[in-house]
């Protein structure tokens, strides 16, 4: 598995040592506010296998990202290919999950950034999207950082959810290989 790094991260192969943590994540509700449920330990641990599969299927993922001379996990960013079937699939999309206390700190942003460098350099991706509710406005500002732009004309209703649901309705964000720039920075 390929480790990418930026001036103050790593992105890496996951641990089992990582698996608390991750659960300690997914039970936060600042972190999950715009994710369907909070997440069980073994929820949280059935993710972090598809993750791992993921991997192993693709060759690319959602790395455990961890911080340099210091926190050995801090939450996942990476690429993954979306489980279920929308307008715009099949596609790769960029995503993110960090413990709340490190929000704030530029690292999202950093990891992001390199996840995409590796997608349209490593992996000749033509195109890179990004997804969440439209009231999530720190990822939303996370995608405008890292150069995806909202396309209102892709926005949809997610299909894994219940009709009527109040996260259902999700914007879709875009970043095409021939508009993306590798970044010369990570910050």
């Amino acid at each position: 598995m390929t480790e990418l790094q930026t001036p103050r991260l790593i992105l890496r192969e996951w641990t089992d040592d990582d698996l608390e943590p991750f659960a300690v994540i997914n039970s936060d509700p600042r972190v999950m506010e715009f994710l369907p449920a909070l997440l069980t330990r073994e929820q949280s641990d059935e993710m972090a296998g598809r993750i791992r599969a993921h991997f192993a299927e693709r060759g690319f993922g959602l790395w455990a990202v961890e911080i340099r001379d210091g926190a050995k996990f801090i939450g996942f960013v990476g690429l993954s290919v979306p489980r279920f079937e929308a307008h715009f699939t099949p596609c790769v999309e960029v995503g993110w999950r960090l413990s709340a206390e490190y929000w704030g700190h530029g690292y999202a942003p950093e990891a992001a950034r390199a996840a995409l460098n590796y997608g349209f350099t490593e992996l000749g991706l033509a195109e890179i999207v990004s997804i969440t509710v439209p009231h999530n406005l720190k990822s939303r500002r996370v995608m405008e950082k890292i150069g995806l732009r909202h396309d209102p004309t892709g926005d949809f209703l997610h299909p894994l959810l219940a009709d009527g649901h109040s996260l259902q309705q999700h914007v879709l964000y875009r970043l095409s290989a021939d508009r993306s720039k590798a970044p010369k920075t990570f910050k």
